[in-house]
């Protein structure tokens, strides 16, 4: 069985062209599928669209939120609603054809990958829209290392147990291909069409690039320390603490040549960057700790991290 997952958000033009688009191909993958919409707080008539939807086919499940929450959480619900054992996920402005999903599909169900990005490669935006996708896109190469073209693309395949292990919020949604591979799950990427956008307005643009910073070095901190915070913390809290303890050394040597050093702002800058580097160590040491002690608690310690284990 195929799930797909569709996070909606104000698509009242697109959504019974790509509705109708879905239904011509979604069944060809796979005769059991089922479509999860999840409505993010429209404030046209994307809801009552999907519940027309769901009346029309037994095969259609619709959630809806209260209010925005973003499409990380929508993605997250929809994650959680999914009963297939493959999961793809895309979005309703038809800017990715349902009919490239087999190009990832294929790939994921022969067990070459467990996760499969589209490859937006002949990318039919403005410039506006593609730069900082490129640039959001070097970034997290630069800072993570995973090697995809694209990671902003909405259309993905996925395995029932990757999409589960992702617990997304904020940002995040646009670093799954990193964290499914933290999760230990082969991701990979397919070249696909992509089309002009027909319906609605983009919401992706260069000020997004600006917010989406903070979540990019969530995810550098993630990707790289969440196992051992201490080599972070640590050489960061010596060095500040480091050169704190040279600066305060210098002016004891000078306190007793007779100099008055109560008011030199470099002093008061010494004492500081001492007690503040001596406070990122014991954050280092404090955060070690309570991953120790939740690792341990974890299904015995290690097991819960075993990919097979014997009857």
């Amino acid at each position: 069985m195929i799930s797909a997952v569709v996070p909606v958000f104000n698509e009242e033009e697109s959504l019974p062209h790509f509705f109708k688009e879905l239904l011509k191909y979604l069944p060809r993958l796979d005769k059991d599928y089922e479509i999860v919409f999840i409505d993010d707080g429209s404030t046209d008539s994307s809801l009552e669209i999907l519940k027309d939807f769901e009346k029309r086919n037994k095969n259609v499940k619709v959630f809806g939120f209260r209010r925005n929450q973003g499409k990380a959480e929508a993605l997250t619900l929809g994650f959680e609603k999914a009963k297939g054992d493959y999961i793809v996920t895309l979005d309703a402005d038809l800017q990715d054809k349902p009919e490239e999903i087999s190009k990832l599909f294929n790939k994921v169900k022969e067990g070459e990958f467990d996760v499969v990005s589209a490859w937006r490669k002949d990318r039919q935006d403005s410039f506006l829209r593609t730069f900082p996708s490129r640039v959001f896109n070097l970034l997290v190469i630069f800072f993570n290392g995973l090697k995809l073209h694209d990671y902003n693309s909405g259309l993905k395949v996925y395995t029932k147990e990757a999409a589960k292990s992702l617990h997304l919020y904020g940002g995040m949604h646009r670093f799954i291909p990193i964290l499914a591979d933290m999760n230990g799950f082969k991701v990979g990427e397919a070249p696909v069409k992509h089309s002009p956008r027909m319906y609605g307005k983009a919401k992706y643009g260069l000020s997004r690039l600006w917010k989406d910073l903070p979540d990019m070095f969530t995810m550098l901190f993630l990707s790289r320390y969440s196992k051992r915070p201490m080599h972070f913390f640590g050489p960061l809290g010596g060095l500040v603490f480091l050169i704190g303890l040279v600066v305060v050394i210098y002016f004891i040597v000078l306190h007793f040549q007779g100099v008055v050093i109560s008011r030199r702002p470099l002093y008061i800058f010494g004492l500081i960057a001492v007690i503040a580097g001596l406070q990122i160590l014991f954050t280092g040491f404090l955060a070690d700790l309570i991953i120790h002690l939740s690792r341990k608690e974890l299904n015995g310690g290690t097991e819960g991290f075993l990919k097979y284990k014997s009857d």
